[in-house]
This record gives structure tokens, C-alpha cells and sequence, in this order.
């Protein structure tokens, strides 16, 4: 008994279908940094740098630690989500240069026969606006 005949392989169970070519389109493929984590990344970094600066100046008889550690940490989170913000921003026009234009295929899945397929003519137009 091969592989594909086994029972609970899901790999005969998937019937033969055959695709049609529906459209093709040119598309730009490009990697893009995740904004979101740069600047968590930065917040994090500001908190520890609060954190070193509270513990590695002396205490003053004015203000107690928790209000220097609050106050810096305040201003670090703030000055970190800005810059990893940037970074973010630096990143992304770096990899905006390595962007490639791709054709994609538009693909119609039919019966066995190919019937109810449709022709190019029935094909309706693409629009960028959205009806909602």
C-alpha cells in the first residue's frame, strides 16, 4: 500500500480539480518593517535606560527615587517610542529600494469539466474603491 493510499492521509483524500486562468495583474512585492514592534522595542529600551540613570546617580534629600525612576522613565518610554519609531521609518525607505514588480495569476477553481467557467468577457472590471 503506497503513501497516498493509506487511510487518513489527507493527501487522497484532496480531490483533482482543474484551475483555470482567470486574470493576471503586476503586483510590487517588498518586505516592510512592523512599525508596532520597533517602537515597543524603543519603550522597553527607554524603561531599562530609566532605570540605570535612577540607580546610577546618588539620591537627593528633594526628590525620593521612585519620583526620579517615574519621571525618567516617563521621558525614556516617550524618547524610545519615538526613535524606534525612526528606525522603523529609516528602515522602510532602505528596503523600499529593493522592491520587485511581479506578475500574479488569478486562478478559478471549476468542476471536472471546466463547465460554469467563466470567459474573459464575464470577467467584471477590478475597482479600487470600495462600495461600503
Amino acid at each position: 500500500m503506497s503513501a497516498t493510499e493509506q487511510p487518513g492521509n489527507d493527501i487522497a483524500a484532496v480531490p483533482a480539480t482543474p484551475e483555470i486562468l482567470v486574470g493576471q495583474a503586476a503586483a510590487t512585492v517588498r518586505r516592510s518593517p512592523r512599525y508596532f514592534n520597533f517602537m515597543i522595542v524603543g519603550a522597553v529600551l527607554g524603561a531599562v535606560t530609566a532605570l540605570i540613570l535612577t540607580v546610577g546617580f546618588p539620591q537627593t534629600a528633594e526628590f525620593g527615587l521612585l519620583q526620579v525612576f517615574g519621571f525618567l522613565l516617563l521621558v525614556g518610554v516617550v524618547v524610545g517610542l519615538a526613535l524606534g519609531a525612526v528606525v522603523a521609518i529609516v528602515i522602510d525607505r532602505f528596503t523600499r529600494r529593493s522592491a520587485r514588480a511581479v506578475v500574479v495569476d488569478r486562478l478559478g477553481v471549476y468542476g471536472a469539466s471546466g463547465e460554469n467557467a467563466p470567459s474573459e468577457a464575464d470577467d467584471p472590471p477590478t475597482s479600487s474603491t470600495n462600495p461600503l
